[in-house]
Order: structure tokens, then C-alpha cells, then sequence
């Protein structure tokens, strides 16, 4: 019986979306932003000057070649760090077939790990969290 559902599921999904895909044909995703003047900027590098352009205005640290020798000083953290606890609840709330993210690790199998996996989650937010700088 399960299986009938998850069988009856994905046709349903896929149904839909061929359905969308004729009602609305095909649509690539554009990369495309507006400067300042409201032209329109096309083209990766382009698009990446013009990010650091806006960020540079609106942090104002246009003068610093880099960003880590302005100091920020903050007197105590605003949040305390996520605790395990928190972070279960959250790879539980992860919903099964939706795009993976950059890292193109999917939901499911994220949830598959367990566990091991939430508690390697939680170190590496706490790391990021307590450095206040994401790792690369």
C-alpha cells in the first residue's frame, strides 16, 4: 500500500509538471540586476560588481580593501548559539523532494543520517556562529 502512494505521488508530480510546462511553456531563469541609474546589468562579472557596489553603499566600508580590518565591536551575542535540540527540529521540518542547495546535499538525505549527521550539523553552526565568520 505504501508503495502504490509513493508510486501515485511522484506520477502526480510529474504530472504537474508537465502540465505546467505546457500551460507555461518553457521559462529560463535570467540573471539580470539594475544599477543605480536603473539600467539593467547583465553577465556574471558585471553582476558581481555591481553586488559589491551596493554592499560597499550600504555597510559603507567602500574605503577598506578588506572588510576584516574594520572592527566590528559587539558587547555580548544577540541570540545564545542554537542547541542540539534546536537543530533536530529543523532537519525535521526539511521537506522531502525540493531543490538541494549549493551544496547539492537533498533533504532526505540529510534526515537519513540521523543522529550523527544533526550532531556534525551543530558543530559546524556553532563554529560559524562563535567565529562570526562563515568557514570556506
Amino acid at each position: 500500500m505504501n508503495l502504490k502512494l509513493t508510486a501515485r505521488s511522484k506520477i502526480s508530480r510529474n504530472m504537474c509538471r508537465v502540465i505546467i510546462d505546457f500551460k507555461y511553456g518553457s521559462q529560463p531563469r535570467t540573471n539580470i540586476v539594475w544599477d543605480e541609474k536603473g539600467d539593467s546589468v547583465a553577465g556574471s562579472h558585471s553582476i558581481l560588481a555591481r553586488w559589491k557596489n551596493h554592499f560597499c553603499q550600504l555597510f559603507n566600508v567602500c574605503g577598506v580593501s578588506d572588510v576584516k580590518q574594520t572592527e566590528i565591536y559587539t558587547p555580548k551575542p544577540l541570540l545564545p548559539e542554537p542547541s542540539v535540540f534546536e537543530v533536530e527540529m529543523v532537519i525535521q521540518k526539511l521537506k522531502r523532494h525540493k531543490s538541494p542547495g549549493i551544496d547539492q546535499i537533498k533533504a532526505g538525505l540529510i534526515k537519513a543520517g540521523g543522529r550523527t549527521i544533526c550532531s556534525e550539523i551543530h558543530e559546524l553552526n556553532n563554529l560559524i556562529w562563535n567565529k562570526e565568520e562563515l568557514c570556506e
